[in-house]
């Protein structure tokens, strides 16, 4: 029989796990290579999606101009009622889902020539329009009763919030002009005439010029007003798309960070919270899925409907990141007022949050509202549905068909 020496066996049992030591670092080696390979080419494609944002948002600004032309009143006159621009804007909003987009839309129609009294109303209803999509993310949870109760009130927190600020804020835009005002203030100290321009030359023009002159001569063959209109329908499905897998790839790149971001805010104060809904919302791009994200943490009953409220708020701010970037693209005559819009929503959406929530009288009032409104929905789910699609479809367009 043959003796095994123990300390060839230890020295080989040394050498095996050495061995095993060095393929599982090899490998994850490779697997990090492999990511950094992946996310490099995420952060390329992004890249080049904001590009085709900004290409867009400059066909849609020439589109305008060309198709309004001599029939610009009569083209700017179905939304020169206020209430009629916070309508469309509403429910372009709604219908999209994206707030993001119907403001980027906005910003290149204002280089085409939209006036920015009409377009400020369109703004505020974008606000209103993009709440659905954590209203409908709290649906969700209707099979169970108390969860959806808590579901719903922190989805229709957002909702009442941003209704309550139309109705403090359109009715002094439209005696005071305030956010005109304001807005115009402070394109006049930043604004030089060349928009992001070094020297007199402007990179992002340079960049999108070329090709838009290039579907403008595509489109020449088509009569009268439509190669403007084939323009604009091109470029507002161009800033879908675009802002559509923009949002994908910042969610796959930085929700985990996002999602840590929000449990490490929570309970550090309102001003945290506030700046952390902000900075997510500039991460993943999309104010919807800020919200959406933080429906099921109440519902589940990890957090409160109180708690997330000041995030909520930030979401609103960091949204505006969108028409400020697709304003950024916008040259000529009409960029001062491109800019003009996009900081309109700036302003409107930080004032909003000074106002009401640092008001403690007008504070509670989205949290009473959203939690009286969320107790009858789960008594009564078709008073929930009612509520959907009373707020965001049938009333606005009630009041579209009565107007024409």
């Amino acid at each position: 029989m043959s003796m095994i020496d123990p300390q060839a066996a230890q020295t080989q049992a040394s050498q095996t796990q050495a061995s095993q030591t060095q393929t599982s670092q090899t490998q994850a080696s490779r697997n990090s290579v492999v990511e950094h390979t992946h996310n490099g080419r995420k952060w390329f494609l992004l890249v080049l999606l904001v590009y085709v944002m900004l290409l867009a948002v400059s066909m849609i600004g020439s589109g305008f101009k060309f198709a309004a032309g001599d029939h610009a009143k009569a083209l700017f006159s179905f939304a020169s009622n206020p209430v009629m621009g916070l309508i469309i804007g509403m429910v372009c909003t709604a219908l999209i889902q994206s707030s993001s987009t119907v403001t980027s839309i906005i910003v290149g129609m204002v280089a085409g020539g939209l006036p920015i009294t009409i377009a400020i109303p369109m703004m505020m209803g974008a606000n209103i329009g993009t709440s659905i999509t954590n209203t409908l993310v709290s649906l969700g949870h209707v099979a169970r009763k108390e969860e959806f109760q808590r579901a719903f009130n922190a989805a229709t927190i957002h909702d009442f919030f941003n209704v309550l600020s139309v109705l403090i804020f359109l009715p002094l835009e439209m005696a005071f002009g305030i956010l005109e005002f304001l807005s115009g203030q402070l394109v006049a100290l930043l604004h030089t005439g060349e928009a992001m321009g070094v020297g007199g030359f402007n990179p992002i023009k340079a960049t999108t010029q070329p090709i838009t002159d290039l579907i403008t001569q595509g489109f020449s063959f088509l009569p009268s007003v439509y190669p403007g209109v084939a323009k604009i329908i091109l470029g507002i499905g161009l800033i879908m798309l675009s802002i559509t897998y923009m949002g994908k790839i910042m969610k796959s790149l930085m929700v985990g960070k996002a999602k840590a971001l929000l449990h490490t805010s929570i309970g550090k104060g309102p001003l945290s919270g506030i700046a952390s809904g902000a900075v997510m919302t500039v991460l993943v791009q999309s104010s919807s899925t800020t919200t959406s994200l933080m429906v099921p943490l109440v519902g589940s009953g990890i957090l409160k409907a109180k708690e997330i409220y000041p995030f909520t708020l930030g979401a609103n701010i960091g949204t505006c990141i969108t028409a400020l970037i697709a304003a950024l693209g916008v040259a000529g005559v009409n960029s001062g007022f491109a800019l003009q819009i996009a900081l309109v929503h700036l302003i409107y959406n930080v004032l909003g949050v000074t106002l009401i929530y640092g008001l403690p009288l007008l504070r509670n009032i989205p949290l009473n509202l959203s939690y009286q409104l969320s107790v009858i929905a789960a008594e009564r789910k078709m008073y929930g549905a009612a509520y959907v699609g009373g707020l965001f479809f049938i009333m606005p367009l009630g009041i579209i068909f009565t107007t024409i």
